[in-house]
């Protein structure tokens, strides 16, 4: 099994869990989050003012997927995200031992 964390842009969210959902995928966790890339931030005019914006807003999601779901779902969320623009966001994909659905005491597979 494998972890897929993706920070994106915002507003590609409900685009990003409507393809997740077509594809039979839907059990996934968001987090609104704060951060910032290469970029360091960015500049925005406010009233004649410039105010930097050390963090940019971006929201992350997370999966626990099959192995063989993986680069299903790492096609689906980059197509939906892509831009082409800086701040378009990353994808980390991680190992995850065990998991256990805590009403069914499913272990492993079956838990996701």
């Amino acid at each position: 099994m494998k972890r897929i964390e993706a920070i994106v842009r915002p507003e590609k969210l409900e685009d990003i869990v409507e393809k997740l959902d077509a594809m039979g995928h839907s059990g996934i966790t968001v987090t609104q989050v704060e951060g910032h890339g290469r970029q360091k931030g960015i500049v925005e005019q406010f009233r004649g003012k410039e105010y930097k914006l050390l963090f940019i807003p971006k929201v992350k999601i997370e999966a626990v997927v099959k192995d063989d779901m993986v680069e299903k779902l790492l096609d689906a969320i980059v197509a939906v995200a892509f831009t082409g623009n800086v701040g378009d966001g990353k994808i980390f994909v991680s190992d995850v031992g065990d998991a256990l659905r805590v009403r069914t005491k499913d272990r492993g597979e079956s838990a996701i």
